[in-house]
C-alpha cells in the first residue's frame, strides 16, 4: 500500500473554486494510476475523478464533468483536483487513493488499493 496524504479542503460558498492536493509517499508515483473519490454520511463513497499513468486518460463522475479537472505532476509527486463552480451537493470528505492496476470498473471505490485520510469540503449555498 501507498501512503497518500490529502490537503486543500474548507469551507467555501456556492460557485467559488478549491483545489485539492494528493501526495504519495512513493518514488514510483508516476507508475500509479490517482483517483479522487468523496463521501457524504450515509451515501457509499463516491467516485469523482480518476486519471490513467499510462495514457494520462481521465476520467469523470457525470455531476463533475466540465467543472473538476484532475492533473497530476510526476516532478512534483502530487496529484490535484480542481474544482470550480462548487455546488452545495459537493460537499463531502475528498479521498485520494491509487492503484498499480486500472481497472475497468475504475469508478469502483472497492478496487483501488490505497487511501489517503480524506479533506472535508464543505460548500455554502
Amino acid at each position: 500500500q501507498v501512503k497518500l496524504v490529502e490537503s486543500g479542503g474548507g469551507l467555501v460558498q456556492a460557485g467559488d473554486s478549491l483545489r485539492l492536493s494528493c501526495a504519495p509517499s512513493i518514488r514510483t508515483f508516476r507508475r500509479y494510476h490517482m483517483g479522487w473519490f468523496r463521501h457524504t454520511p450515509g451515501k457509499e463513497r463516491e467516485f469523482v475523478a480518476a486519471i490513467s499513468w499510462t495514457t494520462e486518460n481521465t476520467y469523470y463522475e457525470e455531476s463533475v464533468e466540465g467543472r473538476f479537472t484532475i492533473s497530476r505532476d510526476n516532478a512534483e509527486n502530487t496529484v490535484y483536483l480542481q474544482m470550480n463552480s462548487l455546488k452545495p451537493e459537493d460537499t463531502a470528505v475528498y479521498f485520494c487513493a491509487a492503484s498499480e492496476v486500472f481497472f475497468k470498473d475504475y469508478n469502483n471505490y472497492t478496487l483501488w488499493g490505497s487511501w489517503g485520510q480524506g479533506t472535508q469540503v464543505t460548500v455554502s449555498s
